[in-house]
């Protein structure tokens, strides 16, 4: 199967030659140099003139980029591919814009517009909390993949399809049908956004045998499970820890930090962080765990109170600060996402959420095997499905993976949070 998926790249010869060597930082004449070629004929290759290059010309090429592996084996196919007369020459579709910037998630982006582009996958979830900015991410790959691939997209709000969503087989077929004759052999993103009512398997593999040239990416609160699909669990954002607190420069370079700045100073023009509100900035973030939809929120309050006050009116529950009149901040329903996510345990699963929510730091699986008396396979297996839940997050550690549970999850398992129905933003 991952010959397969790799003979059908979606990204073409051109593209695959601009992305691997932008991605070792060569310039197209040190790769002419270095390949024992003429500047020209890089240039001609990336822009697609010379669509079909020579055999030996890819072995050199690839050689020249140090391609091993499966990745040579998609370099190759993509020189194979045959172009047909018939493939359709209009502009590609272009995805929905987005309505603010992305801050914090370049490593992200990265990963996944790679994963799609070069490594050759045709299905990826991207699962995760709502709130933690699953669209926002799959906005900016599905943007960079249309600018720079020249991909089609095709996006799909499936909140807004009838209620049974794409679990009506009549009229998944019947968009099938319509995707199929308007995707062809062009290489075409296809997003599922908000696909948590599910996906039939079987009708999407008859739209990946229609369409050889289609990549198919699903963002899902909770991952389902489909035959050879990739999921990414989406964390939020990386929070400073408190050995920064009294340092602003280096405060500001961590990402929840980032975006938090970026919306206070939309708010407050000129707006700088000084050692003074610091610490306040930083115990926000960690407050809120990095969720970039909490931060929204909170920012949205900034103009009539400070960074310090905003910790002060979170330190009775993280649960009770409402939006602002007005649209200043975010409206998503954290504290709803944050219930619905709890609802969705078992009760083996939320009783080991539980006891490791009052566990004071960081742990180890084999931690919380101890912890809970369980099997450590059972244990981790436990884990693994509480953090592609987003309930519980890695941290950096020197000595293997720890993990540690959001400070919202604490608050709410240690009885000073809201009910699991209660909004942290609830419209006005």
């Amino acid at each position: 199967m991952d010959g397969v998926r790799s003979s059908q790249s979606t990204a073409g010869f051109g593209e695959l030659l601009r992305i691997w060597r932008e991605r070792i930082g060569l310039t197209q004449q040190v790769l002419a140099d270095l390949a024992t070629l003429s500047v020209r004929a890089i240039r001609d290759m990336e822009t697609g003139r010379v669509q079909r290059p020579r055999q030996e010309t890819v072995r050199l090429l690839a050689d020249a980029l140090r391609l091993e592996g499966s990745h040579r084996s998609v370099f190759e196919a993509a020189a194979r591919r045959h172009v047909f007369a018939e493939e359709p020459r209009d502009e590609p579709t272009a995805p929905p814009v987005a309505r603010g910037a992305i801050v914090g998630r370049e490593l992200e982006v990265e990963v996944l517009a790679d994963a799609l582009a070069v490594h050759g996958d045709r299905l990826v979830t991207v699962a995760g909390l709502g709130g933690v900015g699953k669209t926002r991410l799959v906005l900016e790959v599905a943007r960079r993949l249309h600018l720079a691939s020249r991909w089609s997209v095709r996006w799909i709000d499936c909140d807004r399809l009838p209620a049974a969503g794409l679990v009506r087989r009549a009229d998944l077929a019947r968009a099938i049908a319509d995707l199929a004759g308007a995707i062809g052999e062009r290489p075409t993103l296809l997003v599922l956004d908000g696909a948590d009512a599910g996906v039939d398997a079987a009708l999407l593999d008859e739209l990946f045998l229609r369409c050889p040239g289609l990549r198919v990416l699903i963002t899902a609160r909770v991952p389902q499970p489909l035959p050879g699909g990739q999921v990414i669990p989406l964390a939020p954002l990386t929070t400073p820890g408190p050995e920064l607190d009294h340092d602003p420069a280096a405060l500001a370079e961590v990402a929840a930090v980032r975006l938090l700045l970026s919306h206070l100073r939309r708010l407050r023009p000129g707006y700088r962080l000084g050692c003074d509100e610091a610490p306040a900035v930083a115990a926000l973030c960690r407050q809120l765990d990095g969720l970039p939809a909490a931060l929204e929120l909170v920012a949205g309050w900034s103009t009539v109170l400070s960074p310090r006050q905003l910790v002060a009116r979170l330190a009775d529950g993280p649960f009770h600060l409402a939006p602002p009149p007005g649209g200043y901040g975010g409206r998503a329903d954290v504290g709803a996402a944050l219930g619905a996510a709890l609802d969705r345990l078992t009760l083996g699963q939320r009783d080991l959420l539980e006891r490791l929510a009052v566990e004071p730091g960081d742990w180890s699986g084999e931690d919380a095997a101890e912890l809970s008396g369980r099997p450590p396979h059972e244990c981790l297996a436990v884990m693994h499905e509480l953090l592609a839940n987003g309930l519980i997050r890695s941290v950096p550690a020197r000595d293997g993976v720890r993990f540690t549970v959001l400070n919202l999850f604490r608050r709410f398992c240690a009885g000073t949070g809201a009910p699991a129905h209660l909004q942290l933003a609830t419209a006005s």
